[in-house]
């Protein structure tokens, strides 16, 4: 799958947000290794603790749908934005723990700007499980 499909994939799901406090949509579309695309859009809470953004919807979708971590093969963020949308501290953390470091990443607007990046470019340094002693990687 091309990198503007992903991203028109997360153009889609955008709509399909729930954001009646910030009025911000974003979506996502998460590439596996299999071809399957798994869809994450945010959603917001009164509460805002509970809220979940776009990219962790799509990788909470995937990881439940049967895909194991760290297979996947892409993931597009698309924000109504000036630049490209960039994710949350919370969900680069998300994407470190479930993807490969060199899984490409896109970001993306509305107007078609993309910047691609990398999950380790995304959180240098990040804490891992393999930082943990006697961590699991599962």
């Amino acid at each position: 799958m091309q990198r503007s499909e992903l991203i028109e994939w997360a153009k889609q799901v955008r709509e399909r947000a729930y954001v009646p406090y910030s009025r911000f949509k974003v979506g996502s579309a998460l590439l596996d290794s299999s071809g399957r695309v798994h869809l994450g859009c945010n959603v917001e809470n009164a509460a805002y603790g509970p809220t979940n953004c776009a990219e962790r919807t799509a990788l909470h979708r995937a990881i439940a749908d049967g895909e194991a971590p760290r297979t996947f093969q892409a993931i597009a963020v698309v924000g109504d934005t000036p630049h490209p949308v960039s994710p949350c501290g919370v969900c680069r953390q998300v994407l470190v723990e479930l993807c490969a470091p060199d899984m490409p990443v896109y970001l993306a607007n509305l107007r078609g700007d993309v910047t691609e990046t990398t999950v380790s470019a995304l959180l240098p340094g990040a804490f891992t499980s393999q930082d943990l002693d006697g961590g699991t990687d599962n």
